[in-house]
């Protein structure tokens, strides 16, 4: 697995996209037999003894009161269905999440709390977790002959990603240190503006090395990506984020554990099928043969429903939960 210079080999899917995003094909290709659509998780969090607090009960509690609650909070992952029975909507294949739980017009669609009292968390846009993504990939190496062959697509738009030319790191690290030297040097350095107005911009590394970073990319309408071959069968193991070369090793060095982006796009060297986890949608879409469709849509470690060629998956596209 490694970074490819030569972005050609990504050439067919800009020639099945559209250039205006009126539905999924401004990211998803057009052409294929079947698409399936598969719902991030979202999250629920609940008190086993009483409802969850609105925030302007959480502002007027005392803050030991507080801290006490969050002891106690217990959060599970949930479906969207589980998400609409709790509020009352109907789950279908174009269900749209801030319809799926009710948000008002000036409301916030990213928490909500349900009519028995739970508050549910809206999914992670654009991204699938390691486990996951194993599991949709066991179906997708079953249905081409090259599961040994393929690439990734990674989008470039990802902070911390890439390297650049700046005064600041695109991202910082929070370390414990007691030395009371250190810390003073580290007050002067972030608070005399008069070297900041002179220093010149340095070079910021980013996980990708700089080659990469400044290398060619995967262009696409509105989207620009890192390309890397990618034997499709790597994300069919759990461990696939040992394997990838953006894993997070700089964030590694820092004490966390080893983690990695999912693909933005992934498909074969056959182009039997294409995974598309576009950065604002909060589903990942599969297109590919119908038995491959039909097999994801059957799996229960899943939520997907299959949906046609044409679908639109903009906020406005749920007229079931209007």
């Amino acid at each position: 697995m490694q970074w490819i210079a030569d972005t050609s080999a990504g050439a067919w899917l800009r020639e099945r996209l559209d250039d205006t995003p009126a539905t999924m094909h401004g990211v998803v290709p057009h052409g294929f037999p079947a698409y399936a659509r598969i719902f991030h998780p979202a999250v629920v969090r609940s008190l086993p003894d009483r409802a969850v607090p609105t925030s302007d009960e959480w502002e007027r509690m005392p803050e030991a009161e507080q801290q006490r609650l969050l002891e106690q909070f217990v959060d599970a992952p949930a479906t969207w269905a589980e998400t609409a029975a709790a509020f009352g909507t109907t789950m279908h294949p174009f269900a749209q999440w801030n319809r799926i739980v009710r948000t008002p017009a000036d409301g916030d669609w990213r928490q909500r709390i349900s009519p028995d009292a739970r508050e549910f968390t809206a999914p992670i846009e654009g991204e699938l977790g390691a486990a996951l993504l194993s599991v949709i990939a066991g179906h997708l190496v079953a249905h081409t002959s090259t599961p040994d062959a393929g690439y990734a697509a990674v989008w470039e738009g990802y902070g911390g990603l890439l390297g650049f030319f700046g005064h600041t790191p695109s991202r910082a690290f929070l370390t414990v240190d007691d030395d009371p030297n250190h810390q003073a040097m580290l007050d002067r350095s972030t608070h005399d503006p008069f070297n900041n107005v002179f220093r010149k911009p340095t070079w910021q590394e980013g996980i990708l090395s700089r080659e990469i970073s400044e290398g060619p990319r995967l262009s696409l309408p509105d989207r620009d990506h890192v390309l890397f071959s990618a034997p499709p069968r790597v994300f069919a193991d759990p461990e696939w984020v040992q394997q990838v070369p953006w894993r997070d090793r700089p964030a590694e060095e820092h004490g966390f554990p080893p983690a990695a982006l999912s693909p933005s796009i992934l498909w074969p060297e056959d182009r039997a099928w294409v995974m598309v986890s576009e950065i604002d949608f909060d589903s990942t879409i599969v297109a590919g043969p119908v038995d491959l469709i039909r097999e994801i849509c059957a799996d229960d470690r899943l939520e997907a429903l299959q949906i046609p060629e044409g679908t639109d998956l903009t906020w406005d596209a749920d007229l079931v939960n209007r």
